[in-house]
């Protein structure tokens, strides 16, 4: 199951145990590729390691590198290339080539506390991007520029080929209104496409924590469970109760944010009377229209857990085709 990367956090909790640490970020790719920019893959002094830049053998010559960079310093750019035949054996699927950034924490790489802010604005959801030059001769954490990076989460070489912007976007996190029988298939997938998720139902026999292992659940109505948690652009936000007294005021919350993504389970006819509800309660028709409902994919889904995957694919065609 794909976890939320914790590079930098590793990183962080090496470099302050007196262990030494390097990050390695694939900054490049052509061709068939298993990881895609941003990918990190964080190395110890002792050759422990955390992530992954290709998900085979490439990685042990990459951390033979990151080690001799924590014991000798200096920043590199690696590069690895192979064919089509022998693709399958180091990890890159159908051949291709990546390029990628191996940098210390510390003396003559990435400053402590440099990394210290980074993991800091990650924990506070804060939208933060890494600049580093190639050569090593600069870096710095900014937060403002690159709007389009941050649109498409897209980390890169800028074009002078200079620099390397790392983008940090607040992980994706899913919040479901209602514990009902799609909501446990809809978390478990999610979570399995990087999705940080919460159930939030004020029925306990509904939002039972043993119903919901792999997720955080908050037993209280949804419209005040919403402003303590906080949503934002990286939230989607399904509703799955049916009943209007739940869904509505949580609607009415997330209309008035800028999450990416709001989904209401119920019929055309359902949704019909939840719009005029909306209507009346002062929202635009432009507003209202950020609303899928029918909630999902028209693929014709029957059963939960079919339901959940038109869910989570339009959750992710939203996010990745705005």
């Amino acid at each position: 199951m794909q976890q939320i990367d914790q590079a930098p956090e590793q990183a962080l909790a090496w470099a302050d145990a007196g262990q030494g640490a390097a990050l390695a970020t694939v900054i490049e790719t052509w061709g068939s590729a298993p990881r895609r920019v941003g990918a990190q893959l964080v190395v110890a002094g002792d050759g422990a390691m955390e992530g992954s830049v290709s998900g085979g053998c490439v990685e042990g010559a990459v951390v033979l590198e990151a080690r001799d960079v924590i014991e000798n310093g200096g920043t590199r750019v690696l590069e690895y290339g192979v064919s089509d035949g022998d693709a399958f054996a180091v990890g890159l699927a159908c051949g291709g080539t990546i390029r990628v950034l191996v940098e210390p924490i510390g003396d003559g790489g990435m400053p402590v506390e440099m990394l210290r802010e980074l993991v800091a604005a990650r924990a506070a959801r804060t939208q933060i991007a890494y600049e580093v030059a190639l050569d090593g001769s600069a870096r710095a954490l900014v937060r403002e520029g690159h709007a389009d990076r941050f649109r498409m989460d897209r980390s890169g070489v800028t074009e002078d080929g200079a620099t390397f912007v790392a983008i940090h976007n607040p992980p994706l996190r899913l919040v479901v209104v209602g514990g009902v029988h799609i909501a446990q298939h809809l978390v478990s997938m999610a979570q399995g496409a990087g999705f940080d998720p919460l159930v939030i139902d004020p029925r306990e026999a509904f939002g039972a924590a043993a119903r919901f292992p792999q997720a955080r659940v908050i037993n209280d109505w949804p419209d005040d469970a919403i402003n303590e948690v906080g949503i934002d652009a990286r939230t989607a936000l399904v509703l799955l109760t049916h009943d209007p007294k739940l869904d509505d005021p949580a609607l009415e919350i997330a209309l008035r944010s800028d999450v990416f993504y709001i989904g209401a389970l119920g019929s055309k006819r359902t949704h019909a009377a939840r719009v005029e509800r909306l209507t009346g309660a002062g929202f635009s028709e432009a507003q209202i229209a950020r609303i899928h409902g029918p909630v999902g994919l028209d693929i014709g889904a029957a059963g939960p857990a079919e339901i959940a995957v038109s869910i989570l694919a339009q959750m992710i065609q939203t996010l990745r085709k705005p």
